[in-house]
């Protein structure tokens, strides 16, 4: 195949739809006969995956990397940032957590011996926790590096922007957006989103906030989430290209019935959040900070099955199944659970029978005990569990990721751990009655976990009136059904002259 250009979707701001466009764009190159690879220089996000070698990415990068029909790898995602409150985040560099930084010192580090000297400070805390050593990386040659990797084998690169293309004060810190075009010689395309408004101005703006420079890598306009008559934007598209100069290449309507598993935390501000009658009521019990929440996707999609998010204590003590999700403070969520008396609403409910699931650190957290005598997550140094696992937790630094199979009655399935903190049992899967903890995440994304979960709850119906595809293939049709989508709104010629050497 010819080769060609790097390909970015950067965005006129948050959740504007870049990760689905560049996964609709790699399904679409694979499609095509080409080899495509997924890349996000930096991303933030608690949602992350595990890759087949045992080290961490942002989930996005994952699901990007399944659509091109390809592994994924830390090369597609060098830097993630988890945060762990509102100023402070884990930083991830090639897999591997390298300490936590302060987000002030983090965007607004110069080349100052002060900077290096807060740097080498998180380096001596690491140290002293016993994980990888910070010797003040330069993050800026790390992710150019790891490009640089990915680029030597795959065709074309399909690379992601992060927020707002048009930050103008963190410019001369951004390892993601035009930099990482610049040095990648990537054709730009700016995603905006017409559903939440102001597109025309939000266009215009990140395009004219841009140096010269920087302003000749845009190659198109993309235009997402539009409902309606698309022939009601014709103008609308005419009207942006004069003001731009810059072509529209699509206009992408709103969807319903394609379903991608999303990164960004702002997609659970759409998940459903009560209980309904004639299903089996499954209750996430919404914490502050829940991370991989995708672990409820498939469970979410079954028909048997209403899935809601909620800390209301009666809308959990009456629901069928209540699930504890993984987060990224144990300790400060299950505090906040026992203030807020979810803790005793979930004991309560498995007093009354009700089924109850937690998932790595809702597992920890249905435990006896969790303590964190080395300060790991912050001040608090121990704290009883809910009770209902005989299972005592002790945070650690080190941090478990990697690929797992496990066998559930007498099925082979698959998933991934990514954890702090070390249990004292050698089971996988710890049950006791009406109970199951696990440190795997996608243990539901499992048609026999979920038939076990199910079987005395569905109501009437047959699990033979429900049984679908794998989720595996189902998410290849959902990847397929959505390089369709964007095919038929995108001008895919124009793009391929665009991106072509």
């Amino acid at each position: 195949m010819n080769r060609l250009h790097p390909i970015m979707f950067a965005g006129t701001g948050s959740d504007v739809g870049k990760s689905i466009v560049a996964a609709a764009f790699c399904r679409i190159f694979r499609q095509d006969g080409y080899q495509p690879a997924p890349f996000k220089a930096q991303n933030m996000a608690l949602n992350s995956y595990a890759t087949p070698e045992g080290l961490e990415i942002g989930r996005a990068q994952a699901v990007q990397a399944e659509a091109a029909g390809i592994p994924c790898h830390t090369d597609m995602n060098p830097l993630l940032l988890k945060p762990n409150s509102d100023h402070t985040s884990q930083v991830v560099l090639h897999g591997k957590p390298i300490g936590n930084k302060n987000a002030y010192d983090f965007w607004r580090e110069g080349r100052s011996q002060q900077a290096a000297t807060h740097v080498q400070s998180d380096a001596d805390d690491c140290a002293q926790q016993g994980s990888a050593s910070l010797s003040c990386p330069d993050f800026r040659r790390e992710v150019c590096d790891a490009f640089d990797r990915l680029a030597a084998r795959y065709n074309p690169i399909v690379m992601e922007g992060a927020g707002s293309i048009a930050e103008i004060n963190l410019k001369d810190r951004d390892l993601v957006n035009m930099s990482m075009a610049r040095h990648a010689g990537a054709d730009v395309i700016l995603v905006g989103d017409i559903d939440r408004g102001g597109v025309f101005a939000s266009v215009y703006g990140s395009i004219m906030l841009q140096s010269p420079e920087d302003r000749r890598l845009i190659k198109g306009i993309i235009i997402n989430k539009f409902r309606g008559d698309m022939r009601l934007f014709d103008e609308g598209r005419r009207m942006l290209e004069e003001l731009c100069g810059v072509p529209v290449l699509g206009v992408i309507p709103y969807y319903k019935d394609i379903y991608i598993e999303e990164e960004d935390s702002v997609s659970l501000e759409q998940k459903h959040r009560q209980r309904a009658e004639g299903k089996v009521n499954v209750a996430v019990v919404l914490l502050r900070h829940i991370s991989n929440f995708t672990d409820f996707d498939m469970l979410e999609r079954d028909p048997r099955v209403n899935l809601f998010y909620t800390n209301n204590t009666k809308d959990i003590e009456q629901a069928d199944i209540i699930i504890l999700p993984g987060t990224k403070s144990t300790l400060d969520d299950l505090l906040e659970l026992r203030r807020n008396g979810c803790a005793q609403a979930i004991q309560r409910a498995h007093r009354n029978g009700k089924t109850v699931v937690g998932i790595c650190g809702g597992y920890q957290m249905l435990g006896q005990t969790v303590d964190d005598p080395e300060g790991v997550e912050g001040s608090v140094s121990s704290l009883p569990g809910l009770g209902l696992l005989p299972i005592h937790t002790t945070m650690t630094a080190e941090k478990k990721t990697e690929q797992v199979t496990f066998l559930f009655d007498g099925h082979e399935c698959q998933g991934y751990e990514i954890h702090q903190g070390v249990s004292d049992t050698t089971e996988t899967i710890l049950q006791t009655d009406h109970c199951i903890g696990t440190y795997i995440h996608g243990f539901l994304d499992n048609p026999p976990v979920v038939e076990h979960l199910l079987k005395d709850k569905c109501k009437g119906q047959s699990p033979k009136e429900t049984v679908a595809l794998s989720y595996a293939d189902f998410k290849e049709e959902q990847y397929d059904k959505l390089a369709a989508h964007v095919r038929r709104y995108v001008n895919m010629e124009r793009i391929y002259q665009i991106i072509s050497c």
